[in-house]
């Protein structure tokens, strides 16, 4: 596992706690619009040590809730359960993102009570993926992980949204598939840093735009938000 980054406390990613996030880097999807894209092709900044995490962790005892986790795409690490043992053992809660591409590697983190919450985003409709992510995408991997996670007490579904890639028929396909889901968040893209240099500078969705994605969506989930704006 490769750790390229620590946001030292956020009060965004995990709902209703004060939490640090750890950046992992390798993913298996290239979408063009990543706002993550050091995390997908190596810029050279330096590793970040387990034992130095850990050790920030410990000294942030009764300051933090809780722990995210994300990347990249943590669930490519096999040693992803190790490290989030000994997070657990501190006594952190964890929130994992993923693309839900590892099913087999949600299902023992669940089954382990290693993660307390887990954030999946989705790229469109399951039959459009490869469209978004730009390769061969094995989409009964993703629908397993969807139903693993449907089943969770603490999770959301999130889809970043792009002009050109996303509109209304996409946002009634998605409700339809997740449907009486959770949590469901619509997240604003911008067009400031991306794996495709040819989406720095793209135009955002409107307010108005979001807020009528929104209002679609609502119906299939029992919270439907926008991020981002």
């Amino acid at each position: 596992m490769i750790i390229k980054g620590l946001q030292k406390q956020t009060v965004i990613d995990y709902p209703e706690k004060i939490a640090c996030t750890i950046f992992i880097f390798g993913c298996n999807f290239r979408c063009s619009y990543c706002h993550n894209p050091e995390l997908v092709v190596d810029d050279g900044r330096p590793e970040i040590k387990q034992e130095d995490i850990l050790e920030f962790l410990k000294n942030r005892k009764g300051f933090l809730d809780a722990v995210c986790i994300t990347g990249g795409e943590p669930t490519l690490n096999k040693d992803l359960p190790d490290f989030i043992s000994k997070i657990k053992k501190l006594g952190f809660l964890v929130k994992l993102d993923t693309n839900g591409s590892n099913p087999e590697m949600l299902k023992e983190l669940i089954e382990k009570k290693l993660v307390d919450y887990v954030a999946m985003d989705i790229k469109a409709p399951l039959e459009s993926y490869e469209n978004i992510t730009n390769v061969k995408v094995n989409k009964e991997n993703v629908q397993k992980s969807i139903d693993l996670i449907k089943k969770m007490k603490e999770y959301e579904f999130r889809i970043t949204v792009v002009p050109d890639l996303f509109d209304e028929k996409q946002a009634k396909l998605i409700g339809e598939w997740l449907k009486g889901s959770k949590r469901f968040f619509i997240q604003q893209f911008r067009g400031i840093k991306t794996l495709d240099k040819n989406f720095v500078g793209k135009k955002s969705f409107s307010k108005e735009e979001l807020t009528k994605f929104c209002n679609i969506l609502k119906h299939y989930f029992e919270v439907c938000k926008i991020r981002g704006i």
